[in-house]
């Protein structure tokens, strides 16, 4: 792909619009941008790093207005910090209207929002009329990138342009912020310093756990997992062992002689699959069945990414 480096808003705006990703600038590091309502954007965020599927992205917008049209509640103890660090480094974690797609937060009821504080950035999504999902610019497990450069030494064969914001002032992500009960929880410790948190909000709680994911740091499983039982292995074997159980089945291709199924990709695709995945799970839940019963997709494609989300979701046999 001929990748370009250069100032254009516009064009980078118009590459967003028609689906395409750009490399953006922020404050922290250079995002890799797409339309965070368009799901074959985000699932091409996901495939041009190499990123673990089932990490959820952080939305950016222009201001707290835009972020209330795609939240469905901002808790009052989160507002200080939001109006002193909007824009800035700060991304918080709030329940997410239905046009976010599960793509984005990973099936989850929240969505990460932050609001950049830079120029570039903000002008280019003031000129959009949907919020960009922005992981940062680089194969997944690589140092981030802080300058539009970075960007194109990492990411020139999967992006048609980088928009050159000039070097990253901060250099690390953002903090990551939300609620946990009436508990203020930092999910991530980035760009915001600790202290400048708890002289707006008072008493915090930090992760134990370290992680990219603001969605359940250390609880992946728990938090990912439908509420019936979802055992991962051969399906007719699995239906013959639990034959006195009314079981739904996630299949990729094939079709099976049980009460609820859903299959993933009749083509074979594991891109259509991996989109299909999480909506797969939640109607099989809402079943009066009393188990799910899943198999491994090939590995090849999002395949892996698919089956990465049924070990974690799956009960132990």
């Amino acid at each position: 792909m001929d990748t370009r480096i250069g100032h254009d808003i516009a064009l980078a705006a118009e590459l967003l619009r028609s689906g395409e990703l750009v490399g953006m600038p922020t404050e922290t590091v250079y995002g890799l941008a797409g339309n965070a309502l368009n799901e074959d954007a985000v699932l091409k965020i996901f495939k041009a790093k190499n990123r673990p599927f089932f990490d959820p992205l952080i939305a950016h917008t222009h201001s707290i207005g835009e972020i209330r049209r795609y939240a469905t509640t901002i808790p009052p103890r989160l507002v200080p910090l939001m109006e002193r660090y909007m824009p800035g480094p700060l991304t918080v974690l709030l329940p997410r209207q239905n046009i976010i797609p599960d793509i984005v937060t990973s099936g989850l009821e929240r969505v990460a929002f932050r609001i950049p504080q830079h120029d570039t950035a903000l002008a280019l999504l003031r000129s959009l009329d949907f919020p960009l999902a922005a992981p940062s610019a680089n194969p997944f497990g690589y140092i981030s990138p802080t300058s539009a450069q970075h960007v194109y030494a990492q990411m020139h064969d999967a992006i048609p342009y980088i928009l050159d914001g000039g070097e990253c002032r901060v250099g690390i992500e953002s903090t990551i912020v939300g609620m946990e009960g009436d508990t203020v929880m930092i999910y991530r410790l980035g760009g915001l310093a600790l202290e400048e948190i708890r002289a707006l909000v008072g008493a915090v709680e930090v992760a134990t756990t370290s992680s990219s994911d603001p969605s359940a740091p250390g609880m992946l499983t728990s938090h990912y997992a439908p509420r019936k039982p979802l055992l991962l292995g051969d399906i007719p074997a699995l239906m013959e062992q639990y034959k006195d159980k009314k079981i739904a089945v996630i299949s990729f291709t094939e079709k099976y002689d049980v009460p609820y199924q859903y299959i993933l990709s009749p083509s074979g695709s594991t891109d259509e699959a991996a989109k299909r995945l999480f909506a797969a799970m939640r109607e099989m839940d809402a079943t009066d069945a009393d188990i799910i019963i899943a198999k491994d997709l090939p590995e090849g494609g999002l395949g892996r990414a698919v089956n990465d989300r049924l070990k974690r979701a799956s009960h132990p046999l």
